[in-house]
């Protein structure tokens, strides 16, 4: 988890090949994911890229956080785990059926 990094303030016509290209330049691109809303089908404005050591993470965000990148200033940070959501049962909301 220490190498895999949130890319924030994406352009929404930034496309994964792109976003892979642009962040090889700080070393090894395992994976690049752009994020999509299910409903609209268009980008979130962030995504996620995997590089392939914690060094090569770390030398990302030096180089490329902050800066232009297809028209946007990035945001780039260490990606934290998913938090998981809370299961809505409506049996349990206190409802007779």
């Amino acid at each position: 988890m220490e190498n895999k990094l949130y890319v924030g303030s994406l352009s929404y016509s930034t496309t994964e090949d792109s976003l892979k290209d642009h962040f090889s330049q700080a070393g090894e691109v395992t994976s690049a994911t752009i994020i999509i809303d299910k409903y609209s089908g268009r980008s979130k404005g962030f995504g996620f890229v995997e590089m392939s050591s914690e060094e090569e993470a770390q030398k990302a965000i030096e180089m490329l956080n902050g800066k232009d990148f297809e028209g946007r200033e990035i945001i780039i940070d260490k990606a934290k785990p998913m938090k998981k959501k809370p299961y809505n049962n409506f049996s349990d909301s206190g409802r007779s059926n």
